[in-house]
């Protein structure tokens, strides 16, 4: 499964680049792959394990804000894996060319 998540406390201020480095230490941390994007965080790997780090990143970027918003989008495949690279690759192939990343 993948899975697309982004956390946003509401009601602070516009740079938000301080609480994502903190809820991305947590990403790292868990050892479930991932990739960093400018909206969000893609994981891939195990739904129960998934849905728990996504839980305590909410959880951690709570502590700081009385109130978050999170976004999550899942999209699991049966027997499928390396998705984060599989699926922009598969594009890149019809296409004939890599894109910008």
């Amino acid at each position: 499964m993948i899975a697309n998540f982004s956390i946003v406390p509401i009601g602070k201020e516009n740079s938000l680049s301080t609480q994502v480095a903190e809820v991305l230490k947590i990403v790292d941390e868990s050892g479930i792959n991932y990739k960093l994007h400018s909206m969000g965080t893609i994981l891939e790997g195990d739904w129960d394990k998934i849905l728990r780090l996504i839980r305590k990143c909410h959880k951690r970027m709570l502590e700081n804000s009385d109130r978050v918003l999170t976004t999550i989008t899942i999209d699991d495949r049966k027997g499928k894996s390396g998705r984060i690279v599989g699926k922009v690759k598969s594009v890149e192939r019809k296409l004939g060319k890599e894109l910008k990343k």
